[in-house]
């Protein structure tokens, strides 16, 4: 999408699912905002986009579960293969998801299609009968995927059915102990009653549905100006964590870096501020998403993992930093950045999906 400087902005929703993007009114995952400096031709950027694998955030050792697969319009997209690391391969079907059987040993797996790859935990299936206490995020994203645990699911993502504020929301994948969810696009912001049921099965929860906004500099920028562009957050007045990238830093410029985690202000007008700088005319593109609540367990687990696969000189950075966040939990925003690092340094492959998955479970 495309603005014209002078002319009102506006938002472009693209059709992304989770930290690696997309574009569907019913699959999309963060925010997205496009604007020009200067009128030019219209130009689409999610040509660029890989498909997306949808894996659920833990599998049960032995057990079957179901994989999605999002194409570049944000869709579940049948008929794409998934070749999973214990040599297996399986096709989605007409619905865009494909069911597996997670291997009898080994602490995870990883699912790769065309170029996307992406890593789920293996938990032991000991004990998978006893109840579990149903966790999920604290808040989400209307447009953001989000998983939701507990013992009892189905492994086949159709036999679950989730409901939030009583809408159907769409199940992109699912194993015996979590299954993976995309609420109703059109979904009030606020506090959301979830409902959960499977054969045998039925759970209540809550969480608090938010959606973000743009708010882009008044007046526009000429080359050369500074100006601020806020990040509004819908659905709760408590202070929210956001990461926001700058996708063309050559025409506008952040300062402080491409890309910045922001927490912003609460209260009835709940928003976060970066001063930007635009450099030259031309088209930008943003992002912005929810931060998560750490899951410093998971990050462990996927370090310790990525060690086995590491070089030998980086196994001792790896490992001090698995050992770090296990002794201290609170320092899990400096792991964070110091995975960003790692990862700029560490090509495609296997290594790289397991510190991406390290990375963002911080």
């Amino acid at each position: 999408m495309r603005i014209v400087a002078d002319r009102r902005s506006s938002i472009s929703w693209p059709l992304n699912i989770a930290r690696n993007l997309i574009f569907v009114p019913a699959l999309l995952s963060g925010l997205f905002f496009s604007q020009s400096l200067a009128s030019q031709a219209q130009q689409n950027v999610s040509n660029t986009w890989m498909v997306t694998i949808v894996l659920p955030p833990k599998l049960m050792a032995g057990h079957p579960a179901t994989l999605g697969v999002l194409g570049v319009d944000g869709r579940l997209a049948p008929g794409v293969r998934v070749d999973l690391s214990n040599g297996l391969s399986v096709t989605t079907d007409r619905t865009g998801r494909a069911l597996f059987t997670a291997p009898m040993s080994g602490d995870y797996v990883l699912a790769k299609a065309s170029g996307a790859s992406a890593a789920a935990l293996i938990d032991p299936a000991v004990g998978a009968s006893e109840p579990n206490i149903v966790s999920l995020p604290p808040q989400v994203s209307v447009r953001d995927r989000f998983w939701i645990c507990g013992a009892g699911l189905n492994s086949q993502a159709d036999a679950n059915t989730v409901h939030i504020n009583g809408k159907v929301a769409m199940v992109l994948a699912a194993s015996p102990v979590c299954v993976v969810v995309l609420a109703e696009p059109n979904s009030a912001t606020g506090s959301a009653a979830i409902l959960v049921q499977a054969p045998g099965v039925r759970w209540n929860a809550t969480t608090t549905l938010v959606s973000l906004a743009f708010v882009a500099p008044k007046p526009s920028l000429q080359p050369g100006q500074k100006g601020k562009l806020g990040v509004r957050i819908f659905g709760t007045n408590q202070k929210v964590k956001v990461f926001v990238e700058d996708r063309n830093p050559g025409v506008l410029r952040f300062e402080g870096g491409d890309s910045q985690g922001l927490t912003t202000s609460g209260g009835p007008v709940n928003v976060a501020e970066i001063v930007v700088q635009a450099i030259t005319s031309g088209d930008y593109s943003l992002s912005a998403r929810l931060v998560p609540a750490p899951e410093t367990l998971t990050a462990e687990r996927f370090l310790i993992a990525a060690e086995s696969s590491a070089p030998e000189d980086s196994r001792r950075r790896i490992s001090g930093l698995a050992s770090r966040l296990a002794r201290d939990p609170r320092a899990a925003e400096k792991i964070a950045a110091d995975l960003d690092q790692i990862a700029t340094r560490t090509m495609a492959g296997d290594l790289r999906t397991l510190l991406d998955a390290a990375r963002d479970a911080l």
